[in-house]
């Protein structure tokens, strides 16, 4: 995939596509501190986890013409541009998770959610099955199973009492791993219609539901409660053990919030609101609500949910070089930025990174793959091109079992970055792709055009291993 958002003027009257002003901030820091990081790890456990040098170092890639890039000519005025590799990577790139973002918006939006009012159901967790959860990505499914089909039990027990019987409910749940202040909170946001359907004749009908009740609320975040701890005890995990690797360690700080304002104060009491209920650290949150007309708050919800954990804009670098980032909400003191040093800041990050196969958009219920009113409920896709008579024998066949891409790489680039990149802002005339370059000959091409042709290097690591590692 290809795709970095800006241009800028290059020499020779070409342009070519850099990365955002805000990205050069994260791509310095890991640069600088990557090799201490790794060094760090090392004297603690195993080292860290290859998923996660691995994250970094594509991250380090992402977006630097060196390693490659599509070259872009205006068919009017012959002006070019030349388009850099992303690494399409999910835990720390924050271009990459937010193309991501776009394109499963757009997927669940066109594709999947039918015109329906929703609401989102949010559940977060102590501190203890936090870090449980957050060490075992088959035992976070497992938690995420008993929340959906006690939710679900919900939905069919209000549409008995309007009269309804056998009525299907479904949810589109994203698993996130990290808060606002960057540290590693495992918690479910689960898009769920307000409203089930009922099997009628050849396809569906939907039946709106009243909202939940407060009552309804806490005594569904009660169920889960009871069910979950019972889980977690029937499987030994609680009391949890401590960490037994370098990961491990960075997540269990991670989850402490060892911040730097930390302070022996009292915070107050969490503002009571309505449909939302906390009972002994499970806290379940269910006012979010959309009409059914609100198409573009569905996907700007949906964006939400599968948004990465580092947000570009909040991300500067101070003066004395430490790294300042700015939450969404500020703290009881009034503290609206996290300022850590470098090293400090990676170790966060590492610690938010997914491990790999674990999906982390997931379908339930008549949104399931394999549901039987799936098909009869979900919006219908666009028909495919007609097949010519003069088409081989199978070609049909062929193109049924060809899966229809989401967003092609421009599209999702003017979606994310509101960068046309098929658009001369010259003359106004069209760009088409006249290569893509990936290899040796790309250093020979960037030099001919008096660009970087060598990535910049790492820095060297600070030895020997910083007694701050939790810190």
């Amino acid at each position: 995939m290809v795709g970095m958002g800006v241009q800028e003027a290059g020499p020779c009257g070409r342009g070519y596509a850099r990365r955002r002003p805000e990205e050069t901030v994260l791509h310095g820091a890991v640069r600088e501190g990557l090799a201490t990081l790794l060094e760090e790890a090392q004297a603690v456990g195993r080292g860290l986890p290859r998923f996660v040098e691995r994250e970094f170092a594509r991250y380090l890639e992402c977006g630097v013409l060196a390693h490659g890039f599509a070259r872009v000519r205006c068919e009017g005025c012959k002006d070019e541009l030349l388009v850099a590799f992303s690494c399409k990577g999910r835990g720390l790139c924050p271009s990459c998770n937010a193309r991501r973002a776009h394109v499963t918006a757009a997927h669940l939006v066109e594709r999947v959610l039918p015109h329906a009012p929703y609401r989102q159901w949010t559940l977060s967790f102590p501190f203890r099955v936090r870090w449980v959860l957050a060490r075992d990505a088959r035992l976070f499914s497992a938690v995420l199973s008993i929340f959906l089909r006690a939710l679900a039990a919900l939905q069919r027990r209000r549409a008995r009492r309007l009269g309804v019987r056998g009525a299907q409910a479904g949810a589109v749940t994203f698993l996130q791993r990290f808060s606002s202040a960057l540290a590693l909170n495992p918690h479910i946001h689960s898009v769920v219609p307000d409203g089930v359907w009922v099997e009628e004749g050849e396809g569906a009908r939907f039946v709106p539901l009243p909202p939940p009740t407060q009552e309804e609320v806490e005594r569904l975040v009660a169920v889960v409660r009871h069910r979950v701890l019972r889980l977690l005890e029937r499987r030994g995990v609680l009391p949890a053990e401590g960490p037994e690797n370098a990961l491990e360690a960075l997540q269990a700080a991670s989850l402490q919030q060892l911040l730097p304002w930390a302070k022996a104060e009292v915070r107050a009491p969490p503002r009571s609101r309505p449909r939302c209920a906390q009972l002994e650290g499970f806290s379940l949150h269910a006012n979010t609500h959309l009409h059914a007309n609100d198409r573009e708050g569905l996907e700007r919800l949906c964006r939400y949910g599968a948004r990465g954990a580092l947000a570009m804009e909040r991300l500067t670098r101070l003066e004395d070089g430490r790294l300042s980032y700015r939450m969404k909400r500020p703290l009881p003191d009034g503290t609206r930025h996290l300022v850590l040093p470098v090293d400090a800041f990676l170790r966060r990050l590492a610690a938010l990174v997914p491990p790999p196969g674990s999906n982390l958009v997931r379908f339930h219920g008549l949104f399931a793959p394999g549901a039987a009113l799936r098909p009869r409920v979900v919006p219908k896709s666009e028909a495919p091109a007609p097949i010519s008579a003069e088409a081989p024998a199978g070609a049909a066949e062929v193109q049924s079992k060809q899966r229809v891409a989401r967003l092609d790489w421009a599209t999702l680039l003017k979606r994310s970055f509101d960068f046309d990149v098929f658009t001369c802002p010259g003359c106004g005339g069209r760009r088409r792709v006249l290569a893509v370059l990936k290899g040796p000959g790309v250093k020979e091409v960037l030099r001919h055009l008096g660009l970087p042709s060598v990535p910049l290097p790492l820095a060297s690591a600070r030895g020997p291993p910083q007694g701050e590692w939790l810190h």
